[in-house]
């Protein structure tokens, strides 16, 4: 039976990379509340009708919405290779709530693992990224610069973009909103001895194989 896991670390951290990369290695489901939510409207499930009459009204998804979406996905053979909760528990309540869910089907909640960041350098990380406006190929001001400056490696195009929101003020904003998100919720976890946190500063393929030896334990 696969490991079902929470995947944390704030915006930058490179979850969403470590989380594609147990999807494609070991078959693992990513289970994010967004893009649940948006498949389910989309497919109109009987939840995701539920879901749409409550976001066409302006109002936000209940914590029983969620859990029955979440519900759904665990009872598809897929689950079976094991679930990444991303972006869900956010609350205690929730917390509670994803135990009954998984017992109600037999599994538990097997790790928490938390990508661990330097605040600083994960600003300069962020600050520093652009990319081709011709070809889109990605760019650092200090860790992948371009080999002729100005100009594009693959495409020799010589316009370049940033995301707007990549910036110091932004960053360290979203860095505070998370610490608020995942306080409430990462006691629960500790209490039970469940929390690794794993060095998110490293190289891509150390922190994916820091990840495999916590879920090989």
């Amino acid at each position: 039976m696969g490991v079902n896991i929470i995947l944390l670390g704030p915006p930058g951290a490179g979850k969403g990379t470590q989380a594609q990369r147990l999807v494609a290695n070991r078959g693992m489901v990513q289970l994010s509340t967004g893009d649940m939510l948006r498949a389910a409207v989309k497919a109109g499930t009987p939840v995701g009708l539920q879901a749409k009459a409550v976001m066409d009204a302006g109002e936000l998804v209940s914590d029983a919405i969620v859990s029955a979406l979440i519900g759904e996905r665990l009872d598809q053979a897929e689950a079976e290779s094991g679930a990444i909760f991303d972006g869900y528990p956010r609350t205690a309540a929730q917390a509670e709530a994803l135990d009954v869910l998984l017992a109600e089907r037999g599994k538990a909640l097997d790790h928490v693992i938390e990508l661990a960041v330097d605040e600083d350098a994960l600003v300069e990380r962020i600050t520093g990224r652009f990319t081709c406006a011709s070809c889109g190929t990605g760019y650092h001001d200090s860790f992948k610069p371009t080999r002729v400056e100005g100009v594009c490696d693959v495409c020799g195009a010589t316009e370049f973009k940033r995301r707007p929101d990549d910036n110091a003020e932004t960053v360290r904003t979203r860095m505070a909103e998370y610490r608020a998100k995942t306080a409430p919720i990462l006691p629960i976890y500790e209490a039970r001895g469940i929390v690794t946190r794993v060095d998110g500063m490293g190289a891509m393929d150390a922190v994916g194989a820091a990840i495999d030896a916590v879920l090989d334990r």
